[in-house]
Formats: structure tokens, C-alpha cells, sequence
């Protein structure tokens, strides 16, 4: 029973928390205009052209966690790698961050990997992908600072209180408090009976986190992680194109957009849903672009993403089945 309770949770919250966020951000719109947009408003060759960059951010991660996977003596079919993606990725919308789990046990059941050396590399593809929106964080900041400051200004964020946190005694000290916890449950463990067993896993999964050492072609490991971020950007910026009140809005107002929407999506709600459109809409507005137009791209704009991510896993998933039948038989 606490188990059904457990997973109805993982399952309802997150969805709970993108709907009222949602419902708060859209809460005095006037949703008629969005259907005449949609009819006639928007330049859906555009949108599709902007998929293109989507769907190939996906394949391109494929190809980089095959590399990673190598080092291991794991390898998988290119193809399952790149299912596998475009099945975690949906995964995601029911979800949030279970997409992970679901693309290593999906590599485990047909291409026998370890799936914890194979969750090491994730892990590893997560570090870099942090570093990397840091650093495109941080120029984009540099670049466009009075923008961020104005942001931070209309949404009552205030950057000297944030640096204050950092300055406090007390941050220290639960920053300690949480390090002496963890270093008691380490050797809390040790007195375990299971702990071997755990001990196994772990140094698999870290296994998997050092294989980046070992890749075999490290300017072409650089070169994927390179263009899944410009997948990524273009897969965003060109949407600007789909529609007349923003296609005069240039590259660096797309750059900090992203940026903003980037961060919006590590919140756990379905691909981001609700605090990826508080974020765009509030930067929309920085640009001059009115509050309907910019809900009206955010719903839009979001919402083909989404169908993609959807439609993405279910040939993933279909692919699978057909391509590994004989694994079955």
C-alpha cells in the first residue's frame, strides 16, 4: 500500500505543480486569441524546421553515450542508444528525471550493459551538460546583464539577499551539518550486512562516471556535446521565425531566453511545464513583446516541443520492439 501510495505521488505531484503553476501564470488570459494564432498566425514550416534541430539533439546524444559506453567494454546498437533516448526523454512527461533510469534499463535488457556503469555515464552526461549551460550562462550574463538585472528587478528577486546566503555564518554550517551526515551514514553502511552488495554497485556506478578518461576520440566526445547545445538553441531561436511578433527579435534576445528556459526545466514538471513559461514570458516582456503574445508563443512554442518529445518515444519504444525482436524469440 505505502509502495501504490509512493508511485501514485511520484506520479500526481508533478503534475500538480506544472498545472498550478500554469493556472497561476495564465490565470487573466484571454485564451480565444490563441486558436486564431494557431489558424493563422503561425508559420508552421518554420515550426518544423525548428524540429529538425530537436529531434537531431536526440540522435547526437546517442552517439555521444555510445562513445562513453565503450571505455566499459559495452557495445550497444547505435540505434538502441538513440531509442533509448528518445524514450527517457518521454519517459520525462510522466515522470520527471525517471527518463534516466528508464534509457540504462533499456540498454540492460537489450544490449546486456551493466546498468549501473551504464547510469555512471549518465551521470557523467549530466556533469557536462551542467558545465556547459554554466559556462553559456555566464557569457550570456556578461552579455546581456541589464536584461537579467531587470528580470531579476520585475520578478522580486534580489541579487545582493542571494549573495548574503552565500556570505551568512548559517550556510556554512548546515553546509557542514549535511557533509557530517553524510560521512556518518557512510560508515553506518560499513556495519551493514548489505553493505558489500551496495559497495558493488557503487563502484560500478563510478566505474561508469570515469569512463569519460578512456573515450577513444575526445575532440569528437567535444564536437557532440558542442552541437547538442546548438541543437538545443536552434531548436528554440528558429520559433522565433513562426510568428510575427517575434521575428524581429535577434540572437542574443533568443540566448537569454534559453538561458532562462534552461534552468526553468530543472524544476520537476512535465518538460517544464509552468516555470519554463513564467520564464520566457517574463524575458518576452523585457523585449517588448506583450503579455498575450508571449503566452500565446510559450503555450504554442511548448507545446509542439512536447508533442515531439511524445511522438519521439513512441517510435523509440515501437522501434525497439521491431529492431530487438529476435532478442525475444
Amino acid at each position: 500500500m505505502k509502495k501504490l501510495i509512493k508511485k501514485t505521488l511520484k506520479l500526481i505531484l508533478p503534475l500538480v505543480l506544472g498545472a498550478f503553476i500554469l493556472f497561476w501564470v495564465y490565470r487573466d488570459f484571454d485564451f480565444s486569441k490563441v486558436s486564431e494564432v494557431l489558424l493563422h498566425g503561425v508559420n508552421w514550416w518554420w515550426m518544423l524546421f525548428s524540429l529538425v534541430f530537436g529531434v537531431f539533439s536526440h540522435i547526437i546524444r546517442g552517439w555521444r553515450w555510445k562513445m562513453t559506453l565503450e571505455p566499459l567494454g559495452a557495445y550497444p546498437k547505435t540505434n538502441d542508444c538513440i531509442n533509448a533516448i528518445f524514450v527517457s526523454y518521454a519517459a520525462n512527461l510522466v515522470v520527471p528525471r525517471v527518463g534516466e533510469i528508464s534509457r540504462c534499463g533499456i540498454l540492460a535488457k537489450y544490449d546486456d550493459v551493466s546498468f549501473a556503469k551504464s547510469l555512471g555515464t549518465v551521470v557523467t552526461e549530466r556533469v557536462i551538460d551542467t558545465l556547459c549551460m554554466l559556462l553559456l550562462t555566464s557569457l550570456t550574463f556578461l552579455l546581456q546583464m541589464p536584461v537579467f538585472l531587470s528580470f531579476f528587478k520585475e520578478t522580486g528577486a534580489k541579487i545582493p539577499s542571494i549573495m548574503h546566503l552565500f556570505t551568512s555564518v548559517w550556510f556554512y554550517i548546515i553546509l557542514f551539518c549535511i557533509i557530517g551526515v553524510g560521512v556518518l551514514l557512510y560508515y553506518l553502511m560499513r556495519t551493514l550486512s548489505f553493505f558489500e552488495k551496495v559497495k558493488g554497485v557503487a563502484l560500478n556506478v563510478w566505474e561508469g562516471i570515469m569512463s569519460l578518461r578512456n573515450v577513444r576520440n575526445i575532440p569528437l566526445f567535444i564536437l557532440y556535446t558542442f552541437l547538442i547545445w546548438g541543437c538545443y538553441f536552434f531548436h528554440f531561436y528558429i520559433t522565433f521565425y513562426c510568428f510575427g511578433f517575434t521575428e524581429h527579435l535577434g540572437v542574443m534576445a533568443a540566448l537569454v531566453m534559453f538561458v532562462g528556459g534552461t534552468f526553468a526545466v530543472i524544476v520537476p514538471t512535465p518538460n517544464g511545464a509552468g516555470p519554463w513559461h513564467f520564464s520566457v514570458i517574463s524575458m518576452m516582456m523585457l523585449y517588448g513583446i506583450n503579455a498575450t503574445d508571449a503566452g500565446i508563443f510559450a503555450l504554442i512554442v511548448h507545446g509542439t516541443q512536447t508533442l515531439l518529445v511524445a511522438l519521439l518515444g513512441i517510435y523509440g519504444w515501437l522501434a525497439l520492439q521491431y529492431t530487438n525482436r529476435s532478442f525475444h524469440q
